[in-house]
């Protein structure tokens, strides 16, 4: 085992961590109120963690620029894959002994994001006075961009074929009923509130709002808790509040929640109340992907092209794609930006403003699903 080179003295640090686990249990803390996050901190510097011990033999603060070099190749191509990647559709707990730290490869994106999120880590032990120096200090910085427009989204021709692909799904069996019902009610919330992986998975049926307008109409709103606990309202318009009540009733509750429901927004096959997982959430969008990819090669081999798309796909995407389709439909940018909380909302009076009302109305009137489709995917 390497020496821990990199480490400062005692009398410089700051915290009382003695090994490296423990400091980066100290740095993890300090997000801990921000779930995502939290999981996104712990899963990188975890991965870096046991890469450095098992490949390299060294503790994390004897890490040098060099091998630092190398993990990001590493995050390219983890291997042996035995060794590193979990199973396909395989989704084993942390103390599994099948359980691994990735699911393949990452993408060039992915592994900025890693190196990102380790560079804040090395930067906080160095303040805190646990490291002597920074080993991601010395990369090179690239000039930041102007943001691109947004690539990874779904076509019309594309997101009618994910919708054929839904459509055709067995329901031979309770099981595949359920199954069905619950991937039309996953998708439909994806797509029409443009909502995180996360947003769905922490929700619950409780967050949906009913609220009266100043002419005393009722309108249906989801309160979201967004990112940095952020609330926002979504507007949920007539298409979503069938959709809602289509699968509440598959799942043999009333048709419409109540206030403080406990309910999760997505539950799993069977009787249990309890919310999926982020990766399990994940891993219904992906399959439906792949399966969507399959049918267009089979139906349309010209294509294949946009069936690797299809592959590549992600529940992100479909965030994306509804942010476009509401820019598309010529839906007011201000009301697209607060429905997908790409800006802080003020708190939520008891009664929603004139400017909510617009949003609500607008929303609903240029922001569309239209399952009517036939499993040919024809509209």
């Amino acid at each position: 085992m390497g020496s821990n080179r990199n480490r400062a003295t005692t009398t410089q640090a700051q915290i009382a961590a003695r090994t490296d686990p423990e400091a980066i249990r100290i740095w993890l803390a300090r997000y801990a109120d921000t779930l995502t996050t939290f999981q996104n901190y712990r899963k990188e510097a975890e991965r870096l963690l046991l890469w450095a011990l098992v490949e390299l033999g060294k503790p994390l603060s004897s890490l040098t620029q060099e091998d630092l070099l190398r993990y990001q190749c590493f995050l390219a191509n983890p291997h042996p894959p035995e060794r590193w990647i979990m199973p396909t559709n395989h989704r084993a707990g942390r103390q599994d002994h099948r359980w691994r730290p990735f699911s393949g490869p990452l993408s060039p994106a992915s592994q900025r994001q890693a190196m990102i999120v380790l560079n804040t880590l090395f930067s906080w032990l160095v303040t805190a006075g646990y490291l002597v120096g920074n080993p991601l200090a010395l990369s090179r910085r690239r000039t930041r961009l102007a943001s691109p427009h947004v690539t990874r989204y779904l076509t019309n021709d594309l997101w009618a074929v994910v919708k054929a692909t839904i459509e055709s799904l067995p329901q031979g069996t309770c099981r595949d009923h359920a199954h069905y019902h619950r991937v039309r009610w996953l998708f439909s919330l994806l797509y029409l509130c443009g909502l995180r992986i996360s947003e769905v998975a922490g929700g619950t049926m409780g967050q949906f709002l009913q609220r009266i307008n100043q002419d005393g109409r009722e309108y249906w709103w989801l309160e979201v808790v967004g990112k940095g606990g952020k609330v926002r309202l979504v507007p949920v318009t007539d298409e979503l509040l069938e959709e809602l009540v289509r699968y509440r009733q598959s799942r043999n509750l009333p048709s419409l929640p109540q206030p403080g429901e406990p309910t999760p927004l997505l539950l799993p096959i069977g009787r249990q109340c309890r919310p999926l997982t982020r990766a399990a959430v994940h891993l219904i969008v992906k399959t439906i992907f792949a399966r969507a990819a399959e049918r267009l090669r089979a139906t349309e081999p010209d294509r294949l092209e946009q069936a690797k798309r299809l592959e590549r796909a992600s529940t992100h995407w479909l965030r994306h794609t509804a942010g476009s389709r509401m820019a598309d439909g010529n839906l007011d940018l201000r009301h697209v930006r607060d429905n997908l909380g790409h800006a802080t909302l003020g708190t939520t009076s008891r009664y929603l403003h004139t400017e909510d009302d617009v949003r609500h109305r607008e929303t609903a009137r240029r922001h569309h699903l239209s399952w009517d489709i036939d499993v040919d995917g024809n509209i």
